[in-house]
């Protein structure tokens, strides 16, 4: 059998889809598996905030349209970029294991959030991440940040940067710990993650052979927690428009625990929320949770968001 996996053409996005292509292949060693670079409109547009231009969504839509001509038979997303509707002829056919869920703090001068002096400049594209560290600390300055990840750590390492906030996973995939002084780790009580964070989706056509292969890649623990968060953020119908973050965690006896919080990029409002479940009924679990919230004023809270996001 022979496959081509679409990709983006940054260092991590290669690392994921050549770390799926090398375990296909351990899993058949007859299957030839090809790799597709594609340059999506999120790649291409680096100087305006993905609030503005469409979403995480600009990360996918060239590549999915890539495995629809049938160019391709399956891509390898991160997980947290990979919006909730699904596309028809297409599926997430797998999602793996979790790397380390949390978003992490890097610098070159401060080993801390705690330690950032008052008025630093902080980096992130996130309007969840920008919600969350104003109300840890409203005392630094918020800037915006786009970029691959090396990118990134280089306009922090001149100076544009007193710290920069990535997601831990793609710092540990791409072994970057040795190239910042400083690297740390943000609880999930302090900064709660993205919808599917650390995670990769591998999404692909419906074939047979295909499904079958790809769906051996699935870990049964990272499916359940994502499919609550990606069931929760469906429901809001959130995406990077607006500051959403959501986290579950499914624990040794079997309990799901889910933290969720939603409010305005700015962080003058803030809703969170918390709920346990058992593990078979992940599947309402999301759900339930964003009515929850909706009855608290969720939707409300996030349509004002998207307002002050577009300004």
């Amino acid at each position: 059998m022979k496959l081509t996996i679409a990709t983006r053409g940054s260092k991590l996005a290669l690392w994921q889809a050549h770390h799926i292509k090398d375990r296909l292949m351990e899993l058949d060693a007859s299957v030839e598996i090809d790799l597709k670079i594609v340059v999506t409109k999120g790649d291409k547009i680096l100087d305006t905030p993905l609030a503005l231009i469409g979403g995480k969504g600009l990360f996918t839509k060239e590549i999915e349209d890539t495995m629809i001509r049938g160019e391709a038979q399956l891509a390898v997303h991160s997980l947290k970029d990979m919006p909730t509707e699904s596309i028809d002829g297409l599926r997430l056919t797998a999602i793996t294991k979790r790397e380390d869920v949390r978003d992490a703090m890097l610098s070159q001068k401060y080993s801390s959030i705690e330690d950032l002096p008052s008025g630093a400049v902080v980096g992130t594209t996130s309007l969840r991440r920008r919600m969350q560290l104003i109300n840890l600390r409203p005392d630094l300055k918020i800037k915006e940040l786009r970029g691959n990840v090396d990118t990134r750590i280089r306009k922090m390492k001149d100076g544009e940067y007193d710290a920069i906030i990535l997601a831990a996973a793609g710092i540990n995939r791409l072994g970057l710990r040795t190239d910042v002084k400083y690297v740390y780790e943000i609880d999930t009580h302090d900064m709660i993650p993205s919808m599917g964070q650390g995670a990769l989706g591998i999404e692909t056509v419906h074939d047979e052979k295909v499904v079958e292969l790809v769906s051996k890649l699935n870990d049964e623990a990272s499916m359940v927690e994502c499919i609550v968060e990606r069931d929760f953020v469906k429901v809001l119908e959130g995406g990077c428009t607006v500051p959403i973050g959501v986290s579950a965690k499914l624990l040794d006896n079997g309990d799901v625990i889910t933290k969720a919080v939603v409010g305005l990029p700015d962080g003058t409002e803030e809703l969170k929320d918390t709920m346990l479940s058992k593990k078979d009924r992940y599947k309402d679990l999301g759900k339930e949770l964003a009515s929850r919230m909706i009855d608290r004023g969720a939707k409300e809270l996030l349509e004002r968001a998207a307002k002050i996001a577009f300004k």
